[in-house]
């Protein structure tokens, strides 16, 4: 029902001074603001029903994570396939793809990061437009200091057990060799691996982790349904790397579902991701080929 079209339908007398609805006026734009004030004060934004929030839900998964795991399904598969060990093998995170013309190579990397965030801001608008906002999932400032301290924690446990755990299973023949950087050294070479590094820390925690989690718990699943589909799912998408990188990707996600579940925030978690893949892109980037333990 359009309150504006029913005042514009409604009898004359309804208009007159002192009638209910029009304080004190009886002029025409004093009516139309009356009613366009009520019409925005009567407006509640609230959850659409289940089927609708799931189908979101999937639509959001398959425009973003889901949609690079099954890529990295396919990947796995191609590797296994082809015939030679899992670890001779190569993929690489940061590359170049434009390399004699190096200024519309930042372009393209750049065009690549802003087009990959865009499923995140439709996950912002969808938050917004139920009624719930970016805060629903701790997409905020407000604990801005507990959150850099429990970043910080989680990126110095789990970054050091990531490394190790990295290199035992490429010893171990389970994992590619990661090349994570191959790019031209320029001077903007290290801010663009660090706005690498944002772009998985706000892709995969503001999706993966706290939109998942938030989403399904709506949806009735229970605690450990929430924490392995979006562990599962994380690990899913590392396949790519072999079977260390999805078994690793796996644990970290199980910890980081976990720990959101009890803080209900994201913030810490992108502030985790960030300095783990920033220290493993600019690490590397800087000892890659000087340092003999490094694959």
């Amino acid at each position: 029902m359009d309150p504006q079209r029913d005042a514009a339908d409604a009898p004359d007398e309804s208009r007159a001074p002192g009638a209910a609805g029009v304080p004190g006026g009886s002029d025409a734009s004093g009516a139309e603001r009356d009613t366009a004030g009520t019409a925005d004060a009567s407006w509640s934004p609230s959850l659409p029903d289940h089927r609708t929030l799931r189908a979101e839900m999937w639509i959001v998964l398959w425009l973003s994570i889901a949609a690079a795991a099954l890529r990295s399904i396919l990947s796995l598969l191609d590797t296994l396939t082809s015939g030679a060990p899992i670890s001779s093998h190569t993929t690489t995170l940061v590359t170049t793809y434009i390399p004699d013309r190096p200024w519309l190579d930042v372009l393209y990397q750049a065009t690549r990061i802003s087009l990959a965030l865009v499923p995140v801001l439709l996950v912002l608008h969808l938050l917004r437009r139920s009624g719930e906002g970016r805060r629903a999932i701790g997409l905020d400032l407000s604990d801005w200091r507990r959150d850099l301290v429990r970043g910080a924690l989680i990126a110095a446990v789990l970054g050091g057990i990531g490394l190790a755990f990295y290199l035992l299973a490429f010893q171990l023949g389970m994992n590619v060799r990661i090349a994570a950087v191959t790019t031209t050294r320029e001077w903007w070479t290290p801010i663009l691996l660090v706005a690498s590094a944002s772009y998985n820390a706000i892709l995969e925690e503001v999706i993966v982790l706290a939109y998942l989690i938030h989403r399904t718990g709506q949806l009735g699943w229970r605690p450990w349904a929430q924490v392995g589909g979006s562990a599962l799912l994380r690990g899913a998408y590392h396949l790519y790397q072999g079977f260390g990188g999805f078994l690793g990707n796996l644990a970290m996600g199980t910890v980081f579902a976990l720990l959101y579940r009890r803080w209900n925030r994201v913030m810490p978690f992108l502030v985790a991701h960030l300095l783990i893949d920033a220290t493993a892109f600019l690490g590397y980037y800087y000892l890659g080929g000087h340092v003999s333990w490094l694959p």
